[in-house]
């Protein structure tokens, strides 16, 4: 009998029952089922496990990071476009005219500063009495800056020279003006960089080229080279020329327009070089211009003057 009891504890040892097996089956199947919602990809995956990488498939992810890129950088706003500026009355072109000797234009936009010009603007030529309009502004800012005010004997002697081109008193005033440094200052006041002062020579001897013209006259526009106490008066004035020295580049605009085209011209015969050299400065409401001509000197003035003018109507837009 103890035999028996012996064998039978030991076959209890080695055989598993049946509702046992059925536990262990259960649980196996749960941690199955467990791994299976864990694991990313997996059809029983949970949002939880979701939660443990980026969200979503790699499409969805690729798009909403891109969504949340968008959401934290604040929008540019989209740029509104600049208003057109109306354009000049003349059209940048290379000129192929009948005229002989060397001749030089140049146009500034004064709205931008940009310059166009024939590919020579920037050759130079003697101003003679065109450097005047210089002489009078630089004479007017000094004295303004001096605290002082010119009689009016002295601005019936700057009218004189504006409008009438009188060399006498353009003597006196460049005198006034320090002569030679008076010519300095209007290169580094007015930016120029082609031009050049005439050492003890005068002032009908400065050199300005039609590019650095353009220039002087936007100075002039400005309020760089007069002051802002003066440049109005003079511009005004500048309006105002007559006589002999009303010629060139207002004169290819429609009668009404040249009332507003403030000039100064200038005109010599050179017996040195034999020639004669003709200038033309011209002030518009957006635009100056300068153009040059030299030429034989037994051709006359009228030649040239006609030419400057011929010039400037050769690259009016059509229309003006």
């Amino acid at each position: 009998m103890a035999g028996n009891r012996r064998a039978d504890r030991r076959g209890g040892g080695g055989e598993a029952s049946p509702l046992r097996l059925i536990a262990i089956a259960v649980i196996l199947i749960g941690l199955v089922l467990v791994s299976l919602r864990l694991l990313p990809g997996s059809p029983f995956e949970s949002s939880a496990a979701a939660k443990w990488g980026d969200s979503g498939t790699a499409s969805d992810r690729s798009t909403g990071a891109a969504t949340d890129r968008s959401a934290r950088q604040p929008s540019s706003p989209s740029p509104s476009p600049s208003p057109s500026l109306e354009p000049l009355p003349f059209v940048a072109k290379d000129l192929n005219l009948d005229i002989e000797g060397w001749y030089s234009w140049s146009v500034l936009d004064r709205r931008t500063g940009k310059i166009i010009g024939s590919k020579n603007m920037d050759e130079t030529s003697t101003t003679a009495s065109m450097i005047k309009s210089w002489i009078v502004a630089d004479y007017l800012r000094r004295a303004a800056d001096a605290g002082q005010t010119p009689s009016d004997a002295k601005l019936a002697d700057a009218t004189r020279i504006i409008r009438d081109s009188d060399n006498t008193r353009a003597e006196q005033f460049y005198n006034l003006v320090g002569r030679d440094a008076s010519i300095k200052r209007l290169l580094s006041m007015c930016k120029l960089t082609d031009s050049s002062v005439a050492p003890d020579k005068g002032w009908s001897r400065t050199a300005l080229s039609p590019r650095d013209t353009a220039r002087l006259g936007n100075c002039i526009a400005t309020g760089t080279a007069a002051g802002p106490k003066w440049t109005k008066w003079l511009l005004n004035e500048m309006k105002l020329v007559r006589g002999a020295g009303d010629f060139g580049i207002r004169k290819a605009f429609p009668a009404a327009e040249q009332k507003q085209i403030a000039i100064k011209n200038g005109w010599i015969d050179r017996t040195k070089e034999q020639e004669m050299h003709i200038n033309c400065l011209a002030i518009g409401d957006t635009w100056t211009m300068g153009v040059m001509v030299k030429y034989p000197i037994d051709m006359g003035y009228d030649y040239g003057m006609k030419n400057c003018e011929k010039i400037t109507e050769a690259l009016l837009r059509p229309g003006v």
